[in-house]
C-alpha cells in the first residue's frame, strides 16, 4: 500500500467529520486563524476545549452521583459544555446539550440522565478523532510527510 501524505490525511479527516456533523464551519474559522506566527493555535483550543469539558463532566458526576439528583445543578453545567462546542464547532455534541435542556424543561429525569450519557459519548468520539487530528499535525509541524510506520 502506497503511503499517503500526512496532510491528504488530516485534509481526509477533517472533511469527513464536517460531513458527519462532529464539526461545522466554526472550526474551519479556528483552522483559518491558524498561521505561521500561530502554528499551534488548532491544538491550543482543542486542548482547552478537553481540558474544560474534561473538568464540567467531573463537576456533572458529583452532581449525578448524589442520591437525589438536582438537576438544575447540572443545567449551568450542561450550559457551559453547549458554549465550548459552540466554540470548537462540534454540532453533534451541542445538540445532545439542547436535548438535555429540553428533558430538563419537560422534567424528564429519565431524558435527563440520557442526554448526559449522549454528551459524554459524542465528546468521547470527538475526543479520539480530535487526538488523531492532533497527532497528524504534529507530524506535519514536524516536517513527516509519510504515514508512521508503513500503517
Amino acid at each position: 500500500m502506497a503511503s499517503v501524505n500526512y496532510k491528504e490525511q488530516l485534509a481526509a479527516l477533517v472533511d469527513s467529520m464536517l460531513r458527519e456533523g462532529f464539526l461545522d464551519e466554526q472550526f474551519t474559522q479556528l483552522q483559518e486563524l491558524q498561521d505561521e506566527t500561530s502554528p499551534g493555535f488548532v491544538e491550543e483550543v482543542i486542548a482547552m476545549f478537553c481540558g474544560d469539558t474534561g473538568t464540567v463532566f467531573n463537576e456533572i458526576e458529583t452532581v449525578m452521583n448524589q442520591a437525589v439528583i438536582d438537576f438544575q445543578n447540572v443545567d449551568p453545567l450542561v450550559h457551559r459544555l453547549k458554549g465550548s462546542c459552540c466554540t470548537v464547532g462540534a454540532p453533534k455534541m451541542k445538540l445532545a446539550c439542547v436535548q438535555y435542556r429540553q428533558f430538563r424543561d419537560a422534567n424528564d429525569r429519565q431524558g435527563c440522565l440520557s442526554a448526559v450519557n449522549l454528551i459524554k459519548d459524542e465528546y468521547n468520539i470527538l475526543r479520539n478523532k480530535f487526538e488523531t487530528m492532533l497527532n497528524l499535525e504534529r507530524m506535519i509541524q514536524a516536517g513527516g510527510t509519510n504515514k508512521p510506520n508503513g500503517k
